[in-house]
Parts: structure tokens; sequence; C-alpha cells
């Protein structure tokens, strides 16, 4: 299975990768990206070869990986993936805590809809106001207080109610997010600490991380009350930002309804603002 997905993932990036990105001419071409002669070219091996790796009948060295990731000249969190789809461990793995352009034009668009970008680690980055203004995120100076497994298993707001299965559904994500973070970044010594003080501090949390549930979607249902509107129902939808290995949570109500409605009042009383978020952890 492995196999199959490196497979996959170098032919997705190949595909994807402008010729001139990489120093070759664009000229005229029956399909889009590099040939696999080129990329075999670049990476100093046989298109023969590209062709076993992408069908998944080869298994590649750590070497290989990193031709094929200078070749393509792709990002940390692309070499981070394929490094971790081959099994091995990238070098100097650190989970990326910028945030990028295409982070920072989603939360400008959407100053009306609550949303917030987090990191691998599901570490905020950065938030909107209108994800502020649902008024549930009350700080506690504790060195994780910005990241969102630890507080819904060590800390969980008051404000943030949610029916078993969408609880169920919620906590599926974070422990599936949390184990292929540790996958592709098993150096960062953060995200290590941040693992231990759930298991420590949470028995469900260190249950769930023995024993997975599987991810049936990448969104849930809460209530978030807010001490002056009420209770607004949100479905928090999870958005993968590839290139910069983030991820965005937009929170939305159904069009027409009551909670939209309500929601429109809450976000509409302040200015519209981006914050980002110091780095969580101890410091």
């Amino acid at each position: 299975m492995e196999r199959l997905e490196f497979g996959a993932a170098v032919r997705q990036l190949r595909e994807s990768t402008a010729p001139e990105v990489v120093g070759l001419p664009a000229g005229r071409r029956r399909t889009q990206g590099l040939r696999r002669e080129e990329l075999g070219e670049l990476a100093g091996m046989s298109a023969d070869y590209v062709r076993r790796l992408e069908q998944g009948r080869s298994h590649p060295s750590a070497g290989v990986v990193n031709a094929i990731a200078r070749a393509l000249r792709i990002g940390r969190a692309d070499y981070e993936r394929l490094s971790a789809l081959a099994g091995y461990a990238a070098a100097d793995g650190q989970v990326p805590t910028e945030i990028g352009p295409g982070a920072m034009r989603l939360l400008e668009r959407f100053t009306d809809t609550p949303m917030f970008v987090s990191d691998a680690a599901m570490n905020l980055v950065a938030v909107n106001s209108a994800f502020l203004s649902l008024g549930h995120w009350t700080l506690t100076g504790d060195p994780w207080e910005w990241n969102i497994a630890w507080r819904t298993f060590c800390d969980p707001f008051n404000s943030f109610q949610q029916s078993a299965s969408d609880a169920t559904d919620h906590q599926a994500i974070l422990v599936t997010q949390l184990r292929n973070a540790l996958l592709r970044y098993p150096a960062d010594t953060s995200l290590a600490a941040l693992i231990d003080e759930l298991r420590t501090g949470s028995p469900l949390f260190d249950a769930l991380w023995r024993t997975p549930r599987p991810v049936a979607a990448y969104e849930s249902a809460a209530a978030f009350v807010h001490p002056d509107a009420g209770a607004v129902t949100l479905v928090g939808s999870l958005l993968a930002i590839p290139g910069d290995d983030l991820a965005a949570l937009m929170l939305t109500a159904a069009p027409g309804s009551t909670d939209a409605a309500r929601l429109a009042e809450i976000v509409g009383a302040g200015e519209p603002s981006i914050i980002k978020v110091a780095p969580p952890g101890p410091q």
C-alpha cells in the first residue's frame, strides 16, 4: 500500500510541475507537467525506474526520495510527505508554523466566516476576528492553550457543546491529524512533548492513540454558546493547505437558518481583522 501511495504522490508531483520551474523549455506538450524521461534525467535515474516507482513496483531509498525532491524543487511539506510515504524520517523535520500567502488570503476573503489556520500539530497559527467573536476560546495561561487537541482532551471549553456522535468524529479527526504529523515530523521535540502531555493528561486520548478510530469526514457540528447572543450551531470543515502543511477550519451555518442570522449578528459587531498566534508549548 505504501509503495502505491508513494508512486501516486510522485506521479502527481511530476504532472503538476511546470517545465520552466525546473529549468526546462515548455514547448508544445500533449500532457501537463514533466515527462518521466525528464524527471529521470533531472534526478539521475532512468525513465523506466521512474515508471516502476510510480507503479509501486520498486521501493525507493532515502537517497532516491531526496533526488526526486530536489529534481522537482518541491517545498518542505511535499518533501516530508514523500519521505513519510517511503518510510523514512525527513532530515531535520520540524512542523512548519509560518503562515503563507495562500492561508492569509483565505482569512482575508472570508471575514464574515469564523475561521482559523492551524499547523500539522493542531496549533492555531492565525485566527480571524469572526472566530474570536464566538466568545468560547477563553485563555488560561497554559503553554498549550492554543492547541486544539489539548483544549479538546485536557481543558474543554464550557461554551463548546457537541452531540456524542459529533464529539466522536471530532476526536477521531484530531488523533488522526496528530498521528500523521508525527509520521512526517518524527524529530520535532515540541510535537513529541504535546503527544506525551495528551497521553498523560487524557485517558481518552491515550486510548484513541493506541486504537485510533477511522475518520469518515473531516467535519463535525457544535453549538457555540455566546455570552450575549445565546447558542449558535455551526459545522466545522477542515480544509488542507498543502504547500505550507497547514489547515484551515471554516465554521458555517445552514443558509437561511436561525443560526445563520444569529452568526451574522455576532460577527457583524466589530471590524474584521486577522490575529497571528504565538507558537504554543513550553517556551
